[in-house]
């Protein structure tokens, strides 16, 4: 027992009896990173009163804990290494060991950041090589729940062929090209829930605030209020037939599956409340995300403007470490959409989001697979986050990290000129001849257009509408381009406006 925690006993700071262990979250344990330049936030809970003392990277810091049992302490910043080891003595002792320094990334979303290596492309090959002791991950476990938590399950994993299968494609990708790029220890923690809507991951101060947050919550209460009816009707129905066909001998029909609103993962904010509030403590880089599919098929490609921002300054709100770097996967190409799906707007949405500092988006329209949802390509996918994350997160200013984003439009002879951001070097048509641009007169009825290269800009234009007034590129779910920049980067779809 070291000379400051003796003192901090002998002070009466807790009874005697009273020899709680002193516990830590998930978070804490062995093979974790934390984050480089940051002070390091360490806590957990004790006793009421007990005192602790945490020792890391040669300083020690000695705190008690709270009537409520919990403490916390911060140690000083630190470059990156390892490995080191974490010691919190109270009434008893915890060693944390092999804890590196190195950067940190949160992954979420919905499937496409699940989807794990082993089921990506070239799958084998890349589980063989993914020997990176410098690289480890920590898979939150998927929980809901009404109020916020203050823990996770799950454990860290250091990345090599038996553990890398579970890794999370895109996050391993990402974290692989940082990795060698910088040098340091690469920590992701994956916090994402295949099928959910981005109004589940955002936080219930931020739903209550925003008027048309505030209305999607109130809708998915009456939802769920009539679902619940209805699917205790159906249920009864099951329940009487699988009565007969057991008396009968027969197959027992499958019980239905509850309706969206009666999934709680569904629920705003309950993902928010069980998967990321516990890790707000946690001191990070930055955050990558791939999510919209869901609010998309359910038409809400205008209103994810709104929810996609909100949900962004929500988390860094809620962090408390400004705004850190927050990069986006703009939703691929897919054929198989239902009727009410709003792709292209939700892909719009997404791109009127570089707006917010320090957001970066990875286009995907060019690696997508029209038939399925789950484009097994995350190499580039990864690749293209992790360029977004070496010129905002990491300075290297003079790095092409994006494909040609659309700035504006101008009048030009019969047609329109097409002006971009992150044109690179020069604008290029992958394949033969530019497709995929369409223009409208004031009718605002579309059509093919013809369009060339014209240096960094597109002139656009068509036969049929004499005096264009707007365009428009990849327009559709299954989305049809080959404008990319020099940098071999895709253009993001878009439209104009008179």
């Amino acid at each position: 027992m070291t000379a400051v925690l003796r003192a901090l006993l002998l002070a009466g700071l807790f009874s005697a009896g009273a020899w709680a262990n002193v516990s830590l979250p998930a978070l804490f344990g062995d093979h974790m990173v934390v984050q480089r330049d940051l002070p390091v936030h360490v806590w957990g809970k004790a006793e009421p009163g007990e005192a602790v003392e945490v020792a890391f990277r040669g300083q020690s810091m000695a705190t008690a804990a709270a009537e409520d049992g919990r403490w916390e302490v911060y140690l000083d910043p630190g470059s990156a290494g390892g490995p080191f080891g974490l010691v919190v003595e109270g009434n008893n002792r915890i060693e944390v060991a092999d804890v590196h320094v190195g950067e940190v990334w949160v992954g979420s979303g919905q499937s496409n950041m699940v989807w794990p290596l082993q089921r990506s492309r070239d799958a084998e090959k890349e589980i063989a090589a993914a020997q990176f002791p410098g690289i480890r991950y920590f898979k939150v476990a998927l929980n809901t729940s009404d109020t916020r938590l203050d823990d996770v399950e799950g454990q860290w994993q250091v990345v090599s062929p038996d553990t890398a299968g579970e890794f999370s494609g895109v996050g391993y990708f990402f974290a692989r090209h940082l990795h060698e790029r910088l040098g340091v220890p690469m920590g992701i923690i994956q916090s994402a829930w295949g099928g959910t809507p981005a109004e589940s991951w955002t936080s219930a101060r931020t739903m209550a605030e925003e008027p048309a947050l505030a209305n999607m919550s109130a809708e998915f209460a009456a939802e769920a209020a009539a679902d619940e009816r209805v699917y205790a009707e159906r249920l009864a129905a099951w329940e009487k037939r699988s009565a007969a066909a057991k008396a009968a001998g027969q197959e027992v029909p499958r019980r239905p599956p509850p309706p969206r609103a009666l999934r709680p993962q569904n629920k705003p904010s309950a993902l928010f409340n069980a998967m990321v509030a516990p890790l707000l403590p946690y001191a990070i880089r930055g955050a990558i995300w791939y999510q919209g599919e869901n609010n998309a098929h359910r038409g809400q490609g205008y209103l994810y403007r709104r929810l996609f921002r909100s949900m962004i300054e929500d988390w860094r709100h809620e962090w408390g470490i400004g705004a850190f770097p927050f990069l986006f996967v703009q939703l691929a190409n897919f054929g198989r959409v239902p009727e009410e799906s709003t792709w292209p707007e939700l892909r719009e949405a997404q791109a009127m989001t570089l707006g917010l500092t320090n957001t970066g988006m990875a286009v995907t329209i060019d690696i997508g697979n029209p038939t399925d949802i789950h484009p097994r390509n995350k190499q580039d996918v990864g690749l293209r986050l992790a360029l977004a994350a070496r010129a905002i997160a990491y300075g290297e200013h003079d790095l092409e990290y994006s494909g040609p984003i659309f700035r504006q439009a101008t009048r030009d002879a019969s047609g329109l000129r097409l002006w971009f951001d992150h044109a690179g070097g020069g604008l290029e048509a992958r394949g033969g001849q530019l497709e995929g641009f369409q223009v409208a007169g004031r009718d605002g009825k579309f059509v093919s257009a013809q369009a060339s290269i014209s240096g960094n800009t597109v002139l656009v234009s068509s036969a049929a509408v004499k005096h264009p007034v707007r365009a428009r590129y990849a327009w559709a779910a299954d989305a049809k381009g080959n404008l990319f920049n020099d940098a071999g980067l895709p253009a993001s779809p878009f439209q104009t406006m008179e």
